[in-house]
């Protein structure tokens, strides 16, 4: 058995282990999910320790260049005069992927943690929870895009009754609201993917496939066939390859999110139990970058080039509209969610200027954001869960009774604005040095987006640093009075074990980012010469 199947399919198993026990023993599902997210981490740490690097494992468009790869057929029809469908079971990982799914694997160990709050249906929870487990590391392994597809699509479910189910009071405007802008996005994207599928054949077997690292090779397209949608074809007086890419990019932006797709997310934040919020930020937001650069930017190499504009100027729009609207906001929940629309602008920008330091920049930005914006929404729910308020203007002079707990949340402020020394520093300087370059070096990119990227910076600070000294300097006052005062008790031990990890990784990347640039650096530069060829 390939190891990233194992690690994909070992959360359904416990999850099934779950669903048979009787609700009895209720108290020890969340021991099992949290053993099922250990295992998964232990594994992931093997592949990232065992990954290779070198010109000759970048992956990218070369299927013999991709690591722990499993192949096998799995749909196989014969469909006449039309040849025959070929869907295989294909998974592996190149460096675009590796350093990702460690970072999934650890945040899914949080949320296991966070998930200890839940209190009500317990079975349905956990089940729910491994299932979103098991769809987001099929997301980032899948190299068949029907088998992507139907992972991407999974993840839709668990999250729609997450959110729905074990919410705040209007959790069900928020998961209703989640579920019709992914819903959205993906059924064009079904279209986008079935013309692919007509258009690309295998030239090993003949036959259409759904095979990504195919359809990155021109070669692969059949020019002379009338089904050959995206190599020659005009659809509602655009180019098919243009309007094919900028359907996928809507798909991919409104997870990321990215201005004007965003607006499902502050109330999904809002509304979702911390474990949840977790989730989405540390890793669904993710899956739109990794999806922008795995099949947009792979698939469309030409559009992206044409189009490199708009990308970076929808990037800088999302980095500056986040960070004025972070500002405006007296829910912690709510600023933290406009800090990541602000904050994964730059993997946009990043991505835009299709330069290795832009790139590589971005990549790094989704790893640190990642671990950063869980670190974040976990320190929230501490407060949440024990007086149920996160009106920042309900609470002051918190340094003075939760000291420990202060301590983190500085931590963590300071390391999202991007104080050196920290992960964000790193992302966000590669991300803007690349979009810098971008005009010197291939032209796609004004300075100025650059320029007003760097400006977006000042204005984390801004909401950062105004927040920390609204809620944890000055005399202690508190709207609930004593009742609070009593209720509000600094971070227990389960709380402290969660959080250290995520301070550790936020500094060792900042210190040493080659941990991360090492695995990515092969692949990104094989994609930006793909790129420019």
């Amino acid at each position: 058995m390939n190891i990233l199947t194992l690690l994909i399919f070992i959360p359904l198993l416990f999850g099934l282990i779950i669903a048979v026990m009787p609700s009895s023993l209720r108290n020890s599902f969340k021991y099992i999910t949290l053993l099922a997210t250990l295992v998964q981490l232990g594994m992931s740490i093997w592949i990232y320790v065992n990954f290779k690097a070198g010109a000759a494992f970048g992956g990218i468009m070369h299927e013999d260049q991709f690591q722990f790869v499993q192949k096998l057929p799995w749909i196989n029809l014969n469909l006449g005069t039309l040849g025959r469908m070929q869907i295989d079971y294909f998974v592996g990982i190149d460096g675009i992927s590796i350093t990702l799914l460690l970072m999934t694997s650890l945040v899914l160990v949080i949320a296991a943690l966070a998930s200890w709050e839940i209190k009500s249906n317990l079975k349905g929870f956990f089940v729910l929870f491994l299932i979103l487990d098991m769809a987001v590391l099929g997301v980032f392994c899948s190299l068949d895009f029907f088998l992507f597809y139907i992972f991407y699509e999974l993840m839709l479910l668990p999250l729609y009754f997450l959110i729905g189910m074990w919410g705040g009071a209007r959790r069900e405007y928020a998961a209703i609201k989640f579920f019709l802008y992914t819903l959205f996005g993906s059924v064009f994207m079904l279209l986008v993917m079935i013309g692919l599928y007509l258009s690309v054949t295998d030239p090993a077997t003949g036959n259409h496939t759904f095979n990504m690292v195919q359809m990155m090779n021109p070669a692969s397209y059949g020019r002379d066939s009338v089904f050959s949608v995206f190599s020659h074809q005009m659809l509602f007086g655009i180019p098919a390859r243009t309007l094919g890419f900028i359907v996928l990019f809507v798909a991919f932006a409104i997870k990321i999110p990215v201005f004007p797709l965003h607006t499902w997310l502050p109330d999904a934040h809002v509304e979702a139990p911390t474990p949840v919020s977790i989730i989405l930020a540390g890793i669904l937001l993710k899956i739109g970058g990794y999806g922008i650069i795995r099949v947009c930017i792979s698939i469309f190499p030409d559009v992206a080039s044409s189009g490199a504009f708009w990308l970076g100027l929808l990037g800088v729009i999302s980095i500056l509209y986040g960070a004025f609207n972070a500002l405006a906001q007296r829910d912690l929940k709510r600023l933290i969610a406009y800090s990541s629309v602000s904050q994964m602008g730059f993997v946009l920008l990043g991505v835009a200027s299709q330069t290795a330091e832009g790139i590589s920049g971005a990549v790094f930005q989704m790893v640190s954001h990642g671990f950063l914006s869980t670190m974040l929404f976990f320190l929230v729910g501490v407060v949440y869960n024990r007086v149920h308020d996160r009106d920042i203007y309900n609470f002051r002079g918190l340094g003075s009774l939760m000291p420990r707990y202060t301590v983190f949340v500085m931590i963590a402020f300071f390391a999202s604005l991007g104080l050196p020394g920290f992960s964000a520093f790193i992302a966000e300087a590669f991300s803007l040095a690349g979009a810098f370059k971008s005009p010197s070096v291939n032209g796609l990119l004004p300075y100025w987006m650059a320029a007003l990227g760097a400006v977006g910076l000042l204005f984390s600070a801004a909401y950062f640093l105004w927040t920390l000294q609204r809620v944890f300097f000055g005399s202690l006052s508190l709207k609930g009075g004593d009742i609070w005062k009593t209720a509000l008790t600094d971070l227990n031990v389960r709380e402290i074990i969660t959080l250290v990890p995520l301070v550790v990784l936020v500094l060792l990347i900042g210190i040493m980012p080659s941990l991360v640039f090492s695995k990515i650096n092969d692949s990104v530069l094989l994609l930006v010469q793909f790129l420019h060829k």
